[in-house]
This record gives structure tokens, C-alpha cells and sequence, in this order.
């Protein structure tokens, strides 16, 4: 045979009878489908406490919402932000510093979602009871598309009590922070229909210990500021206003810097670097050099903590919020994927130990979501000025914040696991959703920051475990096994008046207290298969160190059911 020669018609062509072609080596069977088309809101937990924390109002749009994060659209644009990360522009051709971030147009698409559902600071000037919770709903439903997107619109919702310190920035602003109108690109603020929020507190030598800040601020006598110095790692650069830290002569102070100034020309906000950071690759986050930096002084000279800290209490919200949800995402991935594929004679559902694991994701999931809830009703309320509900949030929120942010990495990792190799694998979207999971532990404060300031409330505001304490005896008698671990922290309690002790302590003590708050809401509102699953294992200890260790008697089919109503 030359090289010219025709190959025998009998390799080319399937032999008779066969009616394929050889290359064709199998068909794709045993693979669940898209998990699209559903419906994100239609999960029991996040409703029922929607209703039970006043905002059923909102059912209506946040469905509305659910239904579009389920589409194949939705989750196309959560891909290719991810995919396409933002690039920046230092200069134009010319050599002129521009200092500016190019994004993906379906980051975009998220973003134009996210406002116009009133992710942003929308509650502020909404003030209808469960205004909060609405948007707290909101946030938990669309960050299961993506999650990047949702930092700037945390930190636009979280501005706004920070930015009442000043009174007329407020009223330049917050309407503007509020407007459920997207409007990007570097313009003067107030010449735009909406605008966003960030802050830039961290400093490389010091992080969250701020006080060690270096950047300077000096008084101007027209009444403006000129800022000098750097921000380590300040999110959302193209964002239209910022609240930073900066020394002043009467000490640290917060201070609000636009990106564009009044006149039209651009303030000096040189961003020197985006990080590259394990995940939420699709928000931009960049280390900025402040020179003669034009700001405005935002509350009292001195106590730029205190004014800020009114910030960081709102995004640590978001935080349990966003976990939650990138918990809940794992979960659904989870349940589907083991609905549709066999293994060894049967459904992966069907099999004793893959229902173990399953159901013991889904009330991690639960109480997450039932916590979420009700920190957000305080939030809510306290805003209203319900005193006991301001002291509840001083306390309840930092401890949310610690344990839901420990539990998603880990709850996120088993589930990716439920997948096997094709969970490892990035179509499926689990290795996102793992890169995501360490994230909310990280921003506004790390565990041990957020454990200590738990101390801090304790210590110094006892009328906040007065608040905590009246949650959780509505649910005394209940269940003897959530009574004994109340009495049992409440003892644990004796080391606060140790400070040395008490630091040694914080994270057990936040852990007990998170976890005994979590178990009185599950024992009040959740179902008694879901309570009690909870009680046995987290308080009482019936469990293992990973899950899928529930111990035999609970009732794993009523637990999957309640998953199942929600995965088509």
C-alpha cells in the first residue's frame, strides 16, 4: 500500500449491523442533569423565617429572584465573571494615569441585577418593617449565582448608618446609595442616578489592627481633607465613594474620598496592584496609594473606629448571609447530583451512608439559614429602635459571623465530595463554590478577631447575653439536651472575669454560645426531625468529627424530604 492508496472501505464505515461509528466508543448515561430552571428561593428554612421575622411581603419578589438565579443565564454570568477576571488599567496610551478597572460584561449583568433588587442600601430609604430582612433574603438567594458581585454591594448597604455620623454627606448620598439604578463609570457622584460603596481600612504593616495606621490626614481651610498614605487591600476600586481610615491630628478618624471630585476632575486613588486572590476573582481588590487625596470628615475627629464600626456590624451580616447561601448552594449540588446517579446496584440517595451524609449537610444547612433569619429581624428591629434587639445583635451577630463562616469551608468540602471526580472538576461549579468558602471567615475581622469582640460584648455591655439569654429560654424545656448545654456555657461563662482567661477562651465560648443560639431557633422553628438531629449531635455530642456520623434514630427521611421540596 502507497501512501496514495484509499484505505479498505471497511475501516472507514461500521460494520454491518452496527449503526455507529467506530469512533463513537460509548453514549454518556448515569449523569445527572443541568441543575437549572428552579427556583433558589423555594427553600423552606429561608421562608419560613422571612414570614416569622416580618417581611412575607417580599415573597413575591424574591421569588421573582430565585427563579432568575436558577436560569441557565444566571449561572452563565456567575462563569464567565469568574472566568474573565477584571483587568487593570494604570495608564492610557499616552502615559496618563487612569487608575481605572475593566470588567467582564456579565459582570455587569450581575451587578445591574443585584441593584435593581435592591441589594444595595435600598432599605435605608425604605423604612417599612422587614425592610432589612427583605434585603437580607435577597442577598442569601442572588449570592447563590455568584458571590464576588455581593461585596460591593455589601459594603453600599453597610455605608449608610456609618455616613449619618456627617449629616449632610447623608443627604448628599444616601439617596444615591440607595437608587435601585446601576450606573458605572468615574463621574461625580452626584451627577449620577446611583451610586456604590467602599472602605479602605487595612494597612500593610498592621491589618485589622487599625489603630496602627500610617496614612495622615491633614485639615484644608475651604473644610475638605488631603489624605497621604496606603491601603493594603481595599475591594470594588471602581466604586464611586469610600470610607477610610486615616490619622488625624485629634487621632484615628474616618473620612469619606470620592473617586471623581465635584468639579468633574479626578481625585488621586492610584491603584497600585489588583490581588491575586484564591477566589472571589471576579471583584477586584487592590492595594491604593492616597496623595493630597481630597476627603471630608465623616463624625467626630478622633473616633473614626466608632463611626466605621456601625460599617463593619453590616457586612458581618452579609457575611453569615453569603455563607449560608454558598452552604445551601453545596447542599442542592449535593442532593441532585446523588438523585440521578447510580452506584452499585442503586440510587447514591438511596444508599444508607450517602443519606447520613446528606442529611447531616442539610441541618448544618438549616441552622444556618434559621440564624441568618433572625440576626437579620434584629438588625431590622434595631433600626427601629428596639433596644433589647440592638443588645441581641451586639452579641449575636460577631458570634453568627464566627461559627457560619468555620462551618461553610468544611460543610462546602464534603458536599464537593458527594460529587466525586466530577466535583473536582470546574464545569460542575464545585471548586468555586470550595475557593469561595474560606472568604467571609477572612473579611471584617477573622475568627479571632470576631471571638474577641464577642468577649468585648459580654464584658462590656452585659445587657447583650441579657438579650441573648431571653432568645434562648423561650425554648427552655424543650429539649433536655439543648437545656443542658445552656446550663453548661453559662458556666463556662466564670472565665470572663479573667481577661488573660477569657482571651485563652473566646473561640470555645463563641462556639457554644453560636451553637446553643442555633439549637433554641431550631427547637422552636424547624421541623422535630431537623431539631432534633441538631440536638443529638451538636450539643449532646452523638456525632462524629465529619459529617454523615448522625447517630441511628434520626429520622433522615424527613430531613431529605424537606431538601428534596426544594430541587426539582
Amino acid at each position: 500500500m502507497t501512501l496514495s492508496t484509499p484505505a479498505p472501505t471497511s475501516l472507514l464505515t461500521p460494520a454491518p449491523g452496527t449503526g455507529s461509528h467506530p469512533s463513537v466508543t460509548h453514549e454518556v448515561t448515569n449523569q445527572p442533569p443541568l441543575l437549572v430552571d428552579h427556583d433558589v428561593a423555594e427553600d423552606p428554612a429561608l421562608l419560613e423565617g422571612l414570614r416569622r421575622e416580618g417581611a412575607g411581603w417580599h415573597l413575591g419578589e424574591l421569588h421573582r429572584l430565585g427563579r432568575l438565579a436558577g436560569t441557565e443565564q444566571a449561572q452563565r454570568w456567575g462563569d464567565e465573571a469568574n472566568a474573565y477576571p477584571p483587568v487593570l488599567h494604570a495608564h492610557d496610551r499616552y502615559g496618563h494615569r487612569i487608575d481605572e478597572v475593566e470588567f467582564h460584561p456579565a459582570w455587569h449583568e450581575l451587578m445591574r441585577v443585584a441593584v435593581a433588587s435592591g441589594l444595595g442600601a435600598a432599605p435605608w430609604t425604605e423604612p417599612r418593617p422587614g425592610a432589612h430582612v427583605a434585603r437580607a433574603a435577597s442577598f442569601y438567594v442572588w449570592s447563590h449565582v455568584e458571590t464576588g458581585h455581593t461585596c460591593p454591594m455589601s459594603m453600599t448597604y453597610a455605608a449608610v448608618p456609618a455616613l449619618r455620623a456627617q449629616p449632610e454627606l447623608a443627604e448628599a448620598y444616601v439617596d444615591l446609595l440607595a437608587s435601585r439604578t446601576y450606573d458605572p463609570g468615574l463621574r461625580p457622584p452626584v451627577a449620577k442616578q446611583g451610586i456604590l460603596a467602599g472602605m479602605g481600612m487595612t494597612e500593610k504593616q498592621g491589618g485589622s489592627d487599625v489603630r496602627t495606621n500610617t496614612t495622615t490626614a491633614t485639615a484644608e481651610p475651604d473644610g475638605t481633607w488631603r489624605l497621604r498614605g496606603h491601603k493594603w487591600f481595599t475591594s470594588a476600586p471602581m466604586n464611586d465613594i469610600f470610607l477610610v481610615l486615616a490619622q488625624a491630628p485629634g487621632g484615628l478618624s474616618c473620612f469619606l474620598v470620592p473617586r471623581v471630585l465635584p468639579d468633574g476632575s479626578a481625585n488621586t486613588f492610584r491603584i497600585q496592584q489588583l490581588k491575586d486572590k484564591l477566589g472571589n476573582r471576579s471583584n477586584a481588590s487592590a492595594a491604593i496609594e492616597l496623595d493630597d487625596t481630597v476627603a471630608w470628615l465623616v463624625g467626630p475627629e478622633g473616633r473614626g473606629v466608632r463611626v466605621i464600626i456601625e460599617m463593619v456590624a453590616m457586612t458581618r451580616l452579609d457575611n453569615v448571609s453569603g455563607s449560608a447561601a454558598g452552604m445551601h448552594a453545596a447542599l442542592i449540588q449535593a442532593y441532585h447530583h446523588t438523585r440521578y446517579r447510580t452506584s452499585f446496584g442503586g440510587r447514591l440517595i438511596d444508599k444508607p451512608l450517602m443519606r447520613n451524609v446528606l442529611a447531616d449537610l442539610a441541618v448544618e444547612s438549616e441552622a444556618a439559614t434559621t440564624l441568618l433569619m433572625r440576626l437579620a429581624g434584629a438588625v431590622d428591629r434595631a433600626q427601629g429602635g428596639d433596644s433589647a434587639e440592638q443588645a441581641f445583635a451586639r452579641l449575636a451577630v460577631p458570634l453568627g459571623k464566627y461559627w457560619v463562616c468555620k462551618r461553610q469551608p468544611v460543610l462546602v468540602a464534603e458536599a464537593l465530595e458527594c460529587l466525586g471526580g466530577n466535583g473536582y472538576v470546574e464545569e460542575s461549579g464545585m471548586p468555586r463554590l470550595y475557593r469561595e468558602a474560606p472568604l467571609n471567615g477572612v473579611w471584617e475581622g477573622s475568627g479571632n478577631v470576631n471571638a474577641l469582640d464577642m468577649v468585648r460584648a459580654l464584658t462590656r455591655q452585659p445587657e447583650s447575653l441579657e438579650a441573648y439569654a431571653a432568645e434562648v429560654d423561650q425554648a427552655a424545656g424543650h429539649d433536655t439536651r439543648l437545656d443542658e448545654a445552656w446550663r453548661a456555657v453559662r458556666k463556662e461563662l466564670d472565665v470572663l472575669a479573667d481577661p488573660a482567661a477569657a482571651e485563652l477562651a473566646a473561640r470555645r465560648i463563641a462556639e457554644r454560645l453560636a451553637l446553643v443560639l442555633q439549637g433554641a431557633l431550631l427547637v422552636r422553628h424547624a421541623p422535630a426531625a431537623v431539631a432534633d438531629a441538631f440536638c443529638a449531635t451538636r450539643l449532646a455530642g452523638d456525632h462524629g468529627m465529619a459529617f454523615g456520623t448522625l447517630p441511628a434514630g434520626v429520622d433522615l427521611d424527613a430531613i431529605l424530604d424537606r431538601v428534596g421540596a426544594e430541587v426539582p
